[in-house]
C-alpha cells in the first residue's frame, strides 16, 4: 500500500487501552444478545399470545441479519468511514434494543431484531480492526486479552443473566439493558476513537459497489442460518423447505467463493487467506467457535433437561470457567512474548481436548460440583486458543488487509458457533435414539434383573398404597423414564467424545503456524 511508510509513525491521541475498553464495551453489547434472550423465549411467547416455535423467529432473525453483515461489514467501514460506521451500528443497535423492549407484538420485535442483527453485524469485525490498528504488533497479545474475556465471558454469562432479569423483572429489560450502555459506548467511541491515515485513503479510494458480491454473500450466509437455526425443529432435510435454504446457502457460497475470487473490487477480499498464519488462524478459530458455542449450549440445557435444573442455575453452571478465563487470559498475555505462540494453540487444543475426555464419564447422578469442574477444565484449554491465536493470525497480514482479515475471521467464529449448536443438537436427538434402542433390549420379561427391579418397583407402590392392579404399569412408566434418562446422558458423553477426538486432531495443525513469538516484527505494508 502507497504510503505506508510514511504511516508507520502514526499513533492514536488517545489512551490505546481506553480505546480497546470502549470498543469492546460495544462489542461485549452485541455478543451477549446472541445468547441472553435464549431463556426469555417462553415468557416473549406467553406474553405476545404466540406459539414457542413462532417466538424462536426472534433468533433466527438476528442469527440471520448477523451473519449476512459480518463479512461485508469491513466494506461498510471503507466506504462510510471505520469510525462513523461503528457508531451507526451502535446507535442503531441500541435504537433496535429499546424498541425490542416497548415492541408490542411478535412481528415488531422481530423485524427490531432483524435491525438490531443487521446494525450488530458490524460491532465485532470493526472492534478488531480498531484495535489491530491502534496497538503495536508488540502490544496486540496484551489487547487481544480484553477481545477474549469479552468474547468468552459474554455467551457464557448470557444466559445466566437473561434467566435472572426474565425471572426478576421482565423480559423486556434483556433488551432495554442495552440501552445504558449503548450509551455509554457511543460517546466512549466518539471521544476516544480516530481512523488511521491510511484508512481514510482507503476510503478515498473506493468506486463502485461489488452487487453481485453482496447478493451471493446474502444468499449464501442467510440461507444457511435459517438452516441451522431451524434445521433440527423441522426434521433437517425430511422437511422440504430445509432443503431449499440447503441448495440456495451452497449456491450462495460456491457462487461468493468464486466471484470474490476473480472480482477486480470485491465487496470482502478473499487473497488474505492467502497468507499461511491467518489462513491456519481461521481454521484454529472455526475449531474453537464450534466447540465453544456448543458445550456452552449443552451443559445446561443437560443440565435443565435432564437434572431438573433451572435455567439460573444452570446458567450458575458455566460461572466457575468464566471466572477462571477473567483470571488466566492476563497471564497467558503476558507470557505470549516469551513462548511460540503456537506452542500455546497446541497445548490449548490438548488441555481442551483431555476436559472434553473427563466430560465423557458424565453419570446421570452428577452433581452440580462435577458439573461446574467439566467446565472449568474446558475453559481452561479456551483460555490458551483466543488470544494467541487472534496474535498469530493477524501477524504477518499488511495493515490494509486488516478490515477485510477482520470480518472473515469473526465470519468463521460466528457461523462455526451455529454450525456447533445445530450439531450438537442433531446429534443428541440421535444418538439418543440409538442409545435407547440398544438399553431397551434388556427391558424384556427374559431379563431377570429388570424382573427383579420391576417387582420391588411395583411392591413398593404398592406399599405407599398404589392399587395392586394398576403398580406393574406404573412401575413400567418409571422404568421408562429411567431409561430415558440414562440414554440421554449416554449420547451427551458421545458428543463429548466426538469433540475431544475433534479436538486432539487439531493438535498437529498448530505447528504449521510459523514458528514465532508475538514480539511484533509486522510484515512491510505493500
Amino acid at each position: 500500500m502507497s504510503g505506508g511508510v510514511a504511516h508507520a509513525g502514526w499513533r492514536p491521541r488517545a489512551n490505546p487501552w481506553l480505546i480497546a475498553v470502549a470498543v469492546t464495551l460495544a462489542a461485549f453489547m452485541e455478543i451477549i444478545d446472541t445468547t441472553i434472550v435464549n431463556v426469555s423465549l417462553p415468557h416473549i411467547a406467553g406474553s405476545m399470545s404466540a406459539s414457542y416455535d413462532d417466538a424462536t423467529w426472534t433468533l433466527t432473525s438476528y442469527l440471520v441479519a448477523n451473519g449476512i453483515v459480518l463479512p461485508i461489514s469491513g466494506w461498510f467501514g471503507r466506504v462510510i468511514g471505520r469510525k462513523r460506521y461503528f457508531m451507526i451500528c451502535i446507535a442503531a443497535f441500541t435504537i433496535s434494543s429499546f424498541l425490542c423492549g416497548i415492541a408490542t407484538s411478535l412481528p415488531q420485535i422481530i423485524v427490531f431484531r432483524l435491525m438490531q442483527g443487521f446494525f450488530g453485524g458490524g460491532l465485532q469485525p470493526n472492534q478488531q480492526s480498531i484495535i489491530l490498528d491502534t496497538f503495536e504488533p508488540s502490544q496486540r497479545g496484551r489487547a487481544f486479552s480484553v477481545v477474549a474475556i469479552a468474547t468468552i465471558f459474554a455467551p457464557v454469562i448470557g444466559p445466566t443473566l437473561g434467566g435472572w432479569i426474565t425471572d426478576n423483572y421482565s423480559w423486556r429489560w434483556v433488551f432495554l439493558i442495552n440501552v445504558p450502555i449503548g450509551i455509554i459506548a457511543f460517546l466512549a467511541v466518539g471521544a476516544l476513537v480516530e481512523d488511521p491515515p491510511w484508512v481514510k485513503a482507503d476510503r478515498a479510494s473506493r468506486r463502485g459497489i461489488d452487487y453481485i458480491g453482496v447478493a451471493l454473500i446474502a444468499l449464501g450466509i442467510g440461507c444457511l442460518q435459517i438452516m441451522l437455526d431451524r434445521g433440527e425443529d423441522d426434521d433437517w432435510f425430511a422437511d422440504p423447505s430445509i432443503r431449499l435454504f440447503g441448495i440456495l446457502a451452497a449456491i450462495g457460497l460456491i457462487g461468493a467463493a468464486v466471484w470474490l475470487s476473480i472480482a477486480k473490487n470485491p465487496v470482502v477480499n478473499l487473497r488474505v487467506l492467502r497468507d499461511r498464519n491467518f489462513a491456519l488462524g481461521s481454521v484454529m478459530i472455526f475449531m474453537i467457535g464450534a466447540i465453544l458455542y456448543s458445550s456452552a449450549v449443552l451443559i445446561p440445557q443437560l443440565a435443565q433437561e435432564q437434572l431438573g435444573y433451572t435455567a439460573t442455575l444452570a446458567g450458575l453452571v458455566l460461572s466457575p470457567g468464566a471466572i477462571l478465563i477473567l483470571f488466566l487470559i492476563p497471564i497467558i498475555s503476558r507470557l505470549l512474548p516469551h513462548v511460540q505462540t503456537r506452542i500455546f494453540i497446541a497445548f490449548g487444543f490438548f488441555s481442551l481436548g483431555c476436559a472434553l475426555a473427563y466430560a465423557h464419564g458424565l453419570t446421570p447422578d452428577v452433581d452440580y460440583t462435577t458439573l461446574a469442574l467439566m467446565r472449568g477444565a474446558q475453559t481452561f484449554g479456551l483460555a490458551f486458543l483466543f488470544v494467541p491465536n487472534s496474535t498469530i493470525a493477524y501477524s504477518t497480514l499488511p495493515r490494509a488487509a486488516n478490515a477485510d482479515a477482520s470480518s472473515l475471521y469473526v465470519m468463521f467464529r460466528n457461523i462455526a458457533g451455529s454450525i456447533g449448536i445445530s450439531l450438537a443438537a442433531a446429534f443428541e436427538t440421535e444418538r439418543t435414539q440409538v442409545r435407547r434402542a440398544y438399553l431397551s433390549q434388556h427391558l424384556t420379561p427374559l431379563e431377570q434383573p429388570y424382573v427383579t427391579a420391576k417387582a420391588q418397583i411395583a411392591n413398593t407402590l404398592i406399599a405407599h398404597g398404589t392399587a395392586a392392579s394398576a403398580a406393574p404399569g406404573v412401575a413400567d412408566g418409571l422404568i421408562n423414564m429411567t431409561l430415558q434418562k440414562q440414554a440421554a446422558v449416554l449420547a451427551y458423553t458421545d458428543i463429548f467424545a466426538i469433540t475431544a477426538i475433534a479436538a486432539f486432531c487439531v493438535v498437529p495443525l498448530a505447528f504449521l503456524f510459523s514458528p514465532s513469538r508475538a514480539t511484533g516484527r509486522p510484515r512491510a505494508e505493500h
